[in-house]
């Protein structure tokens, strides 16, 4: 039996911020966290938002934070739902640090099966790679699994730790600001990594959080970029299976990184799809990007500021020349909320979540 509605039932969230969300909107609120230097050789180094330090071997602190952000989003129906685990580096830093295997190789599956063991999980476990939408995709499966009847819940862990691979190749495609990430920012000058784990229980079950619709849209013209077709055509596709108008958006939360090419393609694709533009919100100057666990982690921050009254605020000069504002305070409507993931590989995901209180 198939049902209309899916809802995200809980949450939980570790990054630079803190390892909590509660804890991590309190130091959203104090004006955020320094991104820590990562050396990847003798002399290149480039800054990371990097989790608060954790005693213990890689796998070891995965384990521990895993089972951290799983218990934030609650029990539910127990451990026999669906677990979709999402990620870009999967168990790179694990191979770099502890089976110092060079060729970063292994199975596709090996990671989930590291979270699974973590969280002692007795359900079907999926793997969701697809780059920087991986855990907004992984989210839309787990949706696509309630809307049939064929699960009534789903646990989605979207997963990105330190590791020296990761950080060195963004780097050598000098894709990475030297400073800080500055989304949509007169002086950015690329992105800033960032490690999070994020947890995010969806179930049929009614709550405050409604998950009206979403898509997935690729497009490998520009592998390393953002595309304005795909953004365009994300957008829509996501309104139209949510059943709503550009009108009836009242936030966007943005991909824009830093990126002085990518954030101005976003910028002039966002509004032609809207004649009048809804309040914009960036996260990824406090967070920094997170790659594979982006789409779940800016989800678990977004809401819990809106649930806490606290507001992300850019504190940098916008670019002008590109006819937006990051918005200094939540809308006085906020009913809808459209959430933007673009990635490598043409991957550019959108979800309309709905306030269902508002």
């Amino acid at each position: 039996m198939s049902v209309e509605g899916v809802y995200v039932a809980g949450m939980g969230l570790a990054c630079a911020l803190g390892n909590d969300l509660s804890s991590s909107v309190a130091a959203l609120a104090r004006g955020g966290v320094q991104p820590t230097p990562v050396a990847v050789s003798e002399s290149v180094q480039w800054p990371v938002y990097k989790l608060p330090p954790q005693d213990g071997s890689w796998t070891e602190r995965l384990e521990r934070i895993v089972r951290n952000v799983a218990a934030q989003a609650g029990e539910g129906a127990g451990r026999s739902c669906p677990l979709f685990v999402a990620s870009s580096s999967l168990d790179i830093g694990h191979m770099e640090r502890e089976v110092q295997d060079l060729r970063l190789g292994g199975d596709l599956q090996d990671f989930a099966g590291l979270v699974a063991r973590a969280l002692d999980w007795q359900g079907p476990v999926f793997t969701v790679s697809t780059a920087c939408t991986s855990a907004l995709n992984a989210v839309l499966a787990g949706c696509d699994l309630i809307r049939s009847g064929e699960a009534d819940e789903a646990l989605v862990i979207g997963a990105e730790l330190g590791n020296r691979f990761t950080v060195a190749g963004f780097g050598a495609m000098q894709l990475l600001s030297p400073e800080s990430a500055q989304p949509f920012g007169a002086g950015r000058s690329g992105l800033v990594l960032g490690e999070a784990v994020a947890a995010l229980r969806l179930s049929s079950r009614p709550a405050r959080w409604r998950i009206a619709g979403g898509s997935n849209v690729v497009d490998g013209r520009n592998p390393s970029g953002t595309e304005a077709g795909a953004v365009i055509a994300m957008c829509h596709e996501a309104l139209a299976q949510s059943g709503l108008g550009t009108q009836d958006i009242d936030l966007i939360k943005v991909q824009a990184a830093g990126s002085p090419v990518n954030d101005a393609i976003e910028a002039q694709a966002l509004k032609q799809v809207f004649d009048a533009l809804p309040p914009l919100v960036s996260l990824k100057s406090l967070i920094g990007h997170t790659l594979g666990a982006s789409g779940a982690a800016e989800l678990a921050l977004l809401v819990a500021c809106i649930e806490a009254g606290a507001w992300p605020l850019a504190g940098y000069a916008i670019d002008d020349e590109l006819g937006i504002a990051l918005s200094t305070q939540a809308p006085a409507r906020l009913r809808n909320m459209l959430l933007n993931v673009v990635g490598f590989g043409g991957g550019h995901a959108s979800l309309v979540l709905q306030d269902c209180t508002a």
